[in-house]
């Protein structure tokens, strides 16, 4: 698979300030105003100001430019235009209007979480934030998006980009797809209206999760958590 990860996503918020102000309690570091990075993946996430929240740009790292002629000659076979510029081709999904910019982008290594005694680290309790080091995202793992014509975005995702498919809920119509060695990095479901459902982080280990959840409540006891639990796929 010529793909290899999700580099960068581009949200518009109504209030930036706010929206850098909880993603500094999630642990990302800011670069410039509103440009924020993981520890693995660099800078991942840009913020914009917009009326309200959306997913603006998703982009897809491939490992060298034949990569991108290939996925422009596919984009071209769905009548979908794209646009090429050194090292990186925008295209747009026609349905949603999301902007999609896949890019030459070096690949992450897997980084093994640390064994803690008494158990793996799928097993352990969470301990208290103050007694562990401050855990950070180590890159973005996965974004869900809502279209208006779910099968057609998928066909821009899975024909145009060349993602692979990994499941189907076909009662609700969403596809789960990979665009990495990860069950999924991409989902796509259907909505009344293109919206960013979510986007995931990825941490070292369930301790990690807890230490940041409990950070984030520490700092603004009003957020609301549905608490510590495990995705039920990937």
């Amino acid at each position: 698979m010529t793909l290899h990860r999700l580099t960068a996503i581009e949200l518009g918020v109504p209030d930036p300030p706010a929206c850098v102000a909880f993603y500094r309690d999630l642990g990302l570091a800011e670069l410039a105003p509103g440009r924020l990075s993981t520890t693995a993946g660099g800078e991942q996430l840009v913020l914009k100001p917009s009326p309200r929240r959306a997913l603006h740009e998703l982009c897809i790292g491939v490992d060298d430019a034949d990569d991108l002629g290939r996925i422009a000659a596919a984009l071209a076979r769905l009548g979908v235009s794209s646009q090429p510029g050194p090292g990186t081709l925008l295209a747009i999904e026609p349905v949603t209007g999301l902007r999609v910019r896949v890019c030459t982008a070096p690949r992450i290594g897997t980084e093994p979480a640390e064994p803690a005694p008494g158990g793996d680290a799928s097993q352990r309790a969470v301990q208290p934030s103050a007694d562990l080091a401050p855990a950070s995202p180590r890159r973005l793992g996965h974004v869900v998006i809502a279209s208006t014509d779910a099968p057609a975005t998928q066909r821009f995702f899975l024909d145009g980009l060349g993602l692979k498919l990994t499941d189907r809920l076909e009662e609700v119509g969403a596809a789960f797809m990979r665009c990495s060695s990860d069950h999924h990095d991409v989902i796509v479901q259907p909505g009344p209206r293109f919206y960013l459902h979510h986007a995931a982080w990825e941490l070292p280990d369930v301790n990690a999760v807890g230490r940041v959840a409990t950070r984030m409540l520490d700092r603004d006891p009003a957020r609301h958590l549905w608490g510590l639990g495990r995705h039920t796929v990937g």
